[in-house]
């Protein structure tokens, strides 16, 4: 079998996996933190869970698809590992940009709640204060 052909097959297999186990964590914590965000709103927080993991995997899925091909012949199986070394590591790259971008709007969401929660006062006003 040819050397480019291994190193595309290596890279996928590992590539789906790093995607796949990110998605999972993210999902699985985001649920939480997302529950808090919508005020305990249990299956609100599980749509937009839901909805946010499906971007995430198009989003990534689709970048391991585009960055698979490369002009270069490997040649031996250190060029296995070179090649290899620079597509999971971008891949690794984009990973963590993504989860870094998720994690601020998730946060950006959660103190926009917060600011909302604490511009309401706690009881009704009963007078009117006079000047």
């Amino acid at each position: 079998m040819d050397r480019t052909v291994i190193a595309y097959v290596i890279y996928l297999l590992v590539s789906i996996a790093l995607t796949i186990w990110v998605a999972r964590t993210l999902s699985r914590n985001g649920r939480i933190f997302l529950a808090d965000v919508l005020k305990g709103n249990e299956k609100l927080a599980e749509a937009v869970n839901h909805l946010l993991v499906v971007g995430f995997y198009l989003v990534n899925l689709g970048f391991v698809a585009l960055y698979l091909s490369s002009d270069e012949t490997i040649e031996d199986t250190r060029g296995i590992f070179e090649a290899l070394s620079t597509k999971l590591g971008v891949v690794l790259l984009v990973l963590g940009v993504m989860h870094l971008g998720n994690v601020y709007v998730l946060n950006k969401i959660r103190r926009r709640g917060m600011l909302e929660r604490e511009q309401v006062p706690p009881v009704a006003p009963h007078d009117w204060v006079g000047a």
